[in-house]
């Protein structure tokens, strides 16, 4: 479906056209037009899909047209990261390059206080679209920072994060200041039962759309390496004496893990550096701006990098733990391989996380090329899941590798120019 068959305002269509876009992803095509009817959404879509702007734009579009009052916060939307609420903001400003009256504040924590005082002004004068972690939000809102009272619209980006974090209560909480008539976004990239029950409690009469999670592009390499623990330090080394150290992101689901890396890496005079949750917000953006501008060869991260962080030029992707499940793999690899470049993907399995893995390429719908370990680390584990057995005191041992596997996989035109529309 081209932008122009949607009802959206004429200056939403001029960001548009000075974007380059003509045709809608399926999450906008099936989203926007629900959303500008005045309903509630839950869509189901993996980041990538193009749902930022599938909720921003049909929202935008409103404020720019509709009778909303100027002195109000008319939006609210939650993000689960600080990193996630940035790119929000910056693609909202996109968006509303032709719409001057429109205003937003991003609102998170982990800087000073001089940010927090931005915030309250920005609130307090009434900015049109708050992009929030719920943990900010809420300190704004105990110190009476905030009126929520006139929000007309309420969205929720990557809930399942949310929930996953630990905000429920927040969402609630948030949820209940406002206004009865506020319509509610709410995406998710899963389906689980405490998302069905957020969605029963703070939706009505919700349009859901669902997207199957997509399969990693075809241009991306993927290959494994069946190893042991012990033995993965020596994989990544041969890694990257084999393909290079340049653009390349390693993944470790702990930050603690991510801190040893990064530490032999330095030591091995390697160029990199470090993405986890204990740093400041200050050393985050310090970090992504060096690796963006190619100051830093190799980011090591935890999964906080591996959704809304928009990098073209990754070469490779090194999973140094198996991905908790299919969408977290997807959301990992992807940030390779995009634009017009190539890339590849490597991911480290140890023993005891075959079964993960195994999901992963039953998910896939085929085997990822297994790679050798390099000469001298000795021997690798089988690629095989180990059932259970008894021990010798007669109970049972469970020894199934990847138990976390079990049950775990979550699936998680041309246009007119602004010339011709006048």
């Amino acid at each position: 479906m081209d932008f122009y068959d949607l009802d959206l305002s004429d200056n939403t269509l001029d960001a548009i056209d000075d974007m380059g876009w003509t045709s809608c992803t399926p999450v906008q095509e099936k989203c926007i037009p629900e959303i500008l009817d005045g309903r509630d959404v839950l869509g189901i879509a993996q980041t990538g899909t193009g749902k930022t702007a599938a909720y921003l734009l049909p929202i935008l579009s409103m404020l720019d047209e509709g009778n909303f009052p100027e002195e109000a916060i008319n939006c609210v939307i939650m993000s689960p990261t600080r990193e996630l609420a940035q790119q929000i903001d910056q693609a909202m400003q996109g968006f509303s390059y032709y719409m001057p009256t429109v205003s937003s504040v991003a609102v998170y924590g982990g800087n000073d206080g001089n940010r927090y005082d931005q915030e309250y002004k920005s609130m307090k004068l009434g900015a049109d679209m708050i992009i929030a972690t719920p943990g900010r939000l809420i300190s704004h809102i105990t110190m009476g920072n905030v009126d929520l009272s006139r929000v007309s619209f309420f969205v929720l980006d990557e809930a399942d994060r949310m929930l996953d974090m630990g905000f429920h209560e927040d969402i609630l909480s948030i949820a209940k200041l406002l206004p009865p008539d506020c319509q509610t976004i709410m995406f998710s990239a899963t389906m689980p039962n405490k998302i069905e029950d957020l969605a029963k409690t703070i939706l009505k009469d919700p349009s859901i759309v669902k997207l199957a999670v997509s399969k990693p592009a075809e241009k991306i390499k993927q290959l494994a390496c069946v190893c042991h623990e012990n033995q993965k330090i020596g994989v990544l080394k041969d890694i990257f004496k084999k393909y290079g150290q340049k653009r390349v992101i390693v993944f470790s689901s702990s930050k603690q893990k991510v801190k040893e890396i990064n530490k032999y890496l330095r030591s091995s005079k390697i160029n990199s550096g470090e993405m986890h949750s204990d740093l400041m917000q200050s050393q985050r953006d310090e970090v992504m701006y060096l690796f963006k501008s190619g100051q830093v060869d190799v980011l090591v991260a935890t999964d906080i990098v591996a959704r809304g962080i928009d990098i073209d030029d990754i070469s490779m992707v090194i999973n140094y733990d198996v991905p908790h499940d299919c969408e977290d793999y997807v959301h990992r690899i992807g940030r390779t391989a995009r634009a017009d470049h190539d890339g590849i993907a490597i991911t480290l399995v140890r023993g005891k996380e075959v079964g993960d893995f195994m999901q992963i390429e039953k998910f896939l719908g085929y085997e990822v090329e297994k790679i050798p370990l390099p000469e001298g680390l000795g021997k690798a584990p089988e690629y095989k899941v180990v059932s259970s057995r008894k021990d010798g005191r007669g109970g049972k041992r469970g020894e199934r590798h990847g138990r976390r596997g079990k049950g775990r996989s979550r699936g998680r035109g041309k246009g007119k120019s602004k010339e011709q529309r006048k």
